[in-house]
């Protein structure tokens, strides 16, 4: 079965995921029921599920209305309140998408928030907020030795795997990468890249796992150059990744 990924837009920067074949429909990180209900109609599709990756209102917002308005299940993280929630995951559980002749893994990052999951399979990641597009999530609930392990996971995915997140961050993302990693020329075809889909009206996304370790500088603790940079602004050393990832997000919240 053919599976298109449809970027619905919401509020300013969000993207919620629509992975659709020719008649179902199944949504991520639905914050707002709105969009999600013009695509469904515009397009006579059937909503078969709802996936969330993490409690923050801008992506459960629209959760207990599309439920309840087309009777569908809602996946979501065991350890969070979830509107609706009908199955709740941890890693290792699977998500069967019937309707979608998909099935995804379910892979435990928290960091962003303290029970945060992503959904991967099929050549596909669902990061939610904790894998941008060279970026990472902010700290709001756990901790940068619980976040760096939570990407160290989705870096070790097969670097083909193209990467969903939910926010359209990338160009800001690439203005801290060219300060935190200044001579990679890598950093600078991804700028442009951008621009370019930006100029469009096409979303940056989605990326790949390849291509973010070559410029996402939350995924280049250990190379040298983002090591040393991370100290320059530190003022001190930054001895290993843990120390260097430390500083690179708190040097970004402020940035």
């Amino acid at each position: 079965m053919l599976i298109d990924v449809i970027p619905i837009r919401a509020f300013r920067d969000n993207y919620i995921w629509c992975l659709q074949s020719d008649a179902d429909a199944v949504v991520v990180d639905p914050g707002d029921a709105t969009p999600v209900r013009k695509h469904l109609e515009s397009t006579a599709l059937r909503l078969a599920g709802i996936l969330v990756t993490h409690h923050h209102a801008d992506h459960t917002g629209g959760v207990a209305e599309l439920a309840s308005e087309y009777n569908v299940p809602v996946f979501g993280p065991a350890t969070e309140a979830i509107p609706g929630l009908g199955r709740a995951l941890r890693e290792g559980d699977v998500v069967p998408l019937p309707a979608l002749g998909l099935t995804l893994a379910v892979i435990d990052v928290p960091g962003h928030t303290a029970g945060h999951i992503a959904y991967h399979g099929h050549g596909m990641l669902f990061s939610g907020d904790t894998l941008f597009s060279a970026g990472c999530g902010r700290l709001f609930e756990g901790t940068p030795a619980q976040m760096l392990a939570s990407l160290d996971k989705l870096a070790a995915l097969p670097p083909e795997t193209r990467v969903y997140c939910t926010h359209e961050y990338t160009t800001s993302n690439l203005r801290f990468a060219k300060a935190a990693d200044p001579l990679n020329p890598a950093v600078d075809a991804r700028l442009d890249q951008t621009r370019v889909a930006l100029e469009a009206g096409a979303p940056s996304l989605p990326s790949t796992i390849g291509a973010e370790l070559t410029f996402n500088p939350f995924l280049r603790a250990g190379d040298p150059v983002v090591a040393s940079m991370a100290a320059r602004h530190a003022g001190h050393p930054t001895p290993d990744r843990l120390a260097v990832f430390t500083e690179l997000r708190s040097w970004k919240d402020v940035f």
